[in-house]
């Protein structure tokens, strides 16, 4: 048995140095079906959709049945002149720029309590962070519509109704900072609140297991080091906990980063990108151009945009946020 197992593999020695392929080669030829399979189910769709936004194709079955012709760039100039591309490109970033830098924050402070040496009972608040993560994202999302209802009986209306009659039972009428009930969904700032409010609670969980991770692996020696010389809470967390972690928060900011430009149920659920289309991402405008005005050829189109988009701006967090360092190195 140890014969025959010594004989293949010398046999599969001799195959290798026999073949004209380098150990890189190797590497190469091993990870290629991988390579195809992700590109049979990633990167073809993402060609056949930018084949799509080369034509005028105006319903489902006319780029498959031959009826869309080929237009060339004329749906991305289209986009250019429209006031509409422009609304939901900056409306989508300023989504994206306020909700990560409010997860951020929540999900470090969270992770700091959740980590810190006197706070009893850890094992049992780091699950009850993450009971989110197990609930549907689309039941998630009603029940904060529900939450967020411009009727009086609304959750968020109902408690701010009751701050207003507490304030007026103590005859103090300049503490009335809201007129109830608020349209939360019906003015425009209102509603992006809302957004932001639901997708820092569906995001924020995930950020707080990638950051307590890291904090556990900082060693507790540099802050008993840091403390000795003198170094307060603040100049501890600013010199060991941030360098220790920043390249964890980084990782998980630019995915929760990507996945909410990519988001579409939450202003679908809450107002369909209400009101008067003021806060359509740019997945809602895509989707709106194609199902509601039939113009898969200029929706394919902002897909595309908002792809390019998302590769650019992993690309450079990547890159130049010292994520890549050592790839590629021999």
């Amino acid at each position: 048995m140890a014969s025959s197992q010594i004989g293949t593999g010398g046999g599969l020695s001799r195959l290798r140095s026999a073949l004209p392929f380098s150990n890189r080669d190797w590497g190469l030829l091993l990870v290629a079906p991988g390579v195809l399979l992700f590109s049979s189910f990633m990167l073809y769709p993402i060609f056949y959709l930018f084949y799509i936004s080369l034509t005028d194709a105006t319903f489902a079955g006319s780029v498959i049945g031959g009826g869309a012709e080929l237009i060339g760039l004329a749906n991305y100039v289209q986009l250019i002149g429209d006031s509409q591309f422009w609304t939901s490109m900056t409306t989508t970033w300023l989504f994206v720029a306020v909700s990560l830098v409010i997860k951020v924050l929540l999900a470090v402070g969270i992770a700091l309590l959740l980590n810190h040496v006197r706070v009893a009972g850890k094992r049992y608040m780091r699950a009850a962070v993450i009971v989110p993560l197990g609930f549907p994202g689309i039941f998630t999302i009603t029940v904060w519509r529900g939450m967020f209802s411009d009727a009086r009986f609304g959750v968020f209306n109902t408690i701010l109704g009751r701050y207003n009659d507490v304030m007026s039972s103590l005859s103090a009428p300049e503490l009335l900072l809201f007129d109830v009930p608020i349209g939360f969904l019906s003015g425009r700032w209102e509603a992006f609140f809302a957004y932001v409010t639901t997708e820092v609670w569906l995001a924020y969980p995930f950020m707080v297991i990638i950051i307590v991770s890291a904090l556990q692996d900082v060693p507790r020696s540099l802050h008993e080091a840091a403390m000795v010389d003198g170094a307060g809470a603040l100049e501890r967390f600013r010199t060991v906990t941030l360098p220790a972690i920043k390249g964890p928060v980084l990782f998980a900011s630019i995915l929760t980063a990507a996945t909410s430009f990519q988001q579409f149920l939450i202003p679908w659920v809450f107002n369909q990108g209400g009101p008067s289309r003021q806060n359509e991402l740019i997945i809602v405008y895509g989707y709106r151009e194609a199902i509601t005005f039939n113009q898969f050829g200029l929706s394919a189109a902002i897909l595309i945009v908002g792809i390019a988009f998302v590769g650019l701006f992993m690309y450079v967090a990547v890159r130049y946020g010292g994520l890549a360092e050592g790839v590629g190195d021999e």
